[in-house]
């Protein structure tokens, strides 16, 4: 009888949610229509997965030969392209303010003189710093043309001393740099920072749905009627008028509906943890049935083009649900915790927004400060990300994530139970229900 229960519990708590959802096409579209624009948008933003043809400038003030060749070699490299030749400076900084170009390399007017005479000939490059991976990228292509164009003027002039042209490439670079790229060899920015970014974003909705599936039961004083359906069916499936025209992330509720609201609440007499914790888990119900269909999306688009293992691809999975369902969780304490709504979206954008910069993906955790190890430690994304970049892109043993799976289970299994805590206490305190 009892599993019977807790089992209907669930059930009138699923039927109470979508019912809800059926009416209210703002929290519906929280749960299927926004998270997967999130999913499929970002995947089409880095649908092209490597970076080339960043545009530069060249101001050419030696108009020789060698230039001319410096300037072909910039247009060939696959990073660059020539958007235009510039004649004064000026004319190239603007190109640089209006983004026209991220950099200009000059030429200087003695540039073939000096290499014909053996002395240094360098080539002057300004690179908008303020883009990191534009400028990164550019720097790089830039040197490349300049060794290039440096290694063959150098061997040119040895070969003309009557040096064998194999030790002329011996004598220029004796000592040479063999690089291989363990991981990423294609440096495809769709596996590197889309399939982590979406985790990110969806991390994000998770947590404010959490807040607000939860908070506006008790913004409009309905939480004690919820409790009191799930545990006794009474009353019936029909929501109050208030439930019908709230919005959850609405600010507008006209006074007369919210004592209407509270006076057709009557405070639970005694309140079962486990009916709680399975009346919660209907709620959410239809959010972790959404939230696990796009995370399967997730890892289908991330693994698609990959031979992974399915045991990875399982144990990923298993980390990314079950990062959703503490994401619900964790916006759902935010908000009990403070009784406010409004405070817990404000806690979960605090928390949840600026997680990713913290998750050590575009900047070395490494090269953090201490305490922002310590915070990068506490939140859970970091951990999953982990999980995510060690089995999808670096192809670990799965022995090596496999704590971090536990981790995640273990928290969510926590964090449910101290959601089932809080809406307990919620349920105590009838007179700080209707906050906003």
């Amino acid at each position: 009888m009892h599993l019977t229960k807790l089992s209907e519990a669930f059930l009138r708590s699923a039927a109470y949610e979508r019912r809800f959802l059926a009416k209210n096409h703002w929290d519906f579209s929280m749960v299927v229509w926004i998270p997967l624009a999130t999913v499929l948008l970002i995947w089409w933003i880095f649908s092209q997965t490597q970076i080339t043809d960043l545009p530069i400038g060249v101001i050419d003030q030696d108009n020789s030969a060698v230039a001319n060749t410096a300037v072909r070699y910039l247009e060939a490299s696959p990073t660059l392209t020539v958007r235009q030749l510039y004649y004064s400076q000026a004319d190239a900084e603007a190109a640089i303010l209006q983004r026209d170009i991220y950099a200009v390399v000059i030429i200087p007017e003695d540039f073939s003189r000096n290499i014909l005479s053996s002395q240094p000939a360098p080539l002057t490059l300004q690179v908008n710093a303020q883009y990191g991976t534009h400028s990164g990228i550019i720097q790089a292509g830039v040197q490349a043309v300049a060794s290039t164009l440096s290694a063959g003027v150098e061997i040119k002039r040895l070969i003309k001393q009557g040096v064998a042209p194999s030790q002329a490439m011996t004598a220029y670079a004796p000592i040479s740099v063999q690089r291989i790229s363990l991981f990423n060899a294609a440096t495809n920015y769709q596996q590197f920072l889309a399939s982590t970014v979406i985790p990110a974003l969806l991390h994000i909705l998770a947590m404010v749905i959490g807040a607000t599936t939860i908070g506006r039961e008790l913004r409009d004083k309905n939480i004690g009627r919820w409790y009191r359906f799930i545990d006794t069916g009474k009353p019936s499936l029909t929501l109050s008028r208030a439930s019908k025209t709230s919005s959850s992330l609405s600010t507008k509720q006209d006074s007369s509906d919210n004592k209407a609201s509270s006076s057709s609440a009557n405070v639970p007499h005694s309140v079962s943890l486990s009916v709680l914790v399975f009346g919660l888990l209907g709620k959410y119900f239809w959010s972790i049935l959404a939230y696990s269909l796009w995370s399967a999306l997730v890892l289908w688009l991330v693994t698609s083009n990959q031979n992974i293992s399915i045991g990875s691809i399982i144990a990923v999975y298993i980390g990314l649900l079950c990062l959703m369902i503490l994401s619900f969780w964790l916006g759902a304490i935010f908000t009990l915790n403070s009784f406010s709504l409004r405070m817990g979206l404000s806690t979960t954008g605090f928390i949840s927004a600026p997680s990713y910069a913290f998750a050590g993906v575009t900047f070395p955790y490494i090269a953090i400060s201490d305490s922002a190890q310590y915070w990068s430690n506490a939140l859970p994304l970091t951990h999953y990300l982990k999980l995510h970049i060690a089995q999808l892109q670096m192809q670990a043993p799965i022995a090596i994530s496999v704590p971090i799976v536990y981790g995640l289970a273990l928290a969510t299994i926590i964090a449910m139970l101290l959601t089932a805590l809080l809406t307990k206490r919620a349920l105590a305190h009838p007179e700080r229900w209707g906050a906003r």
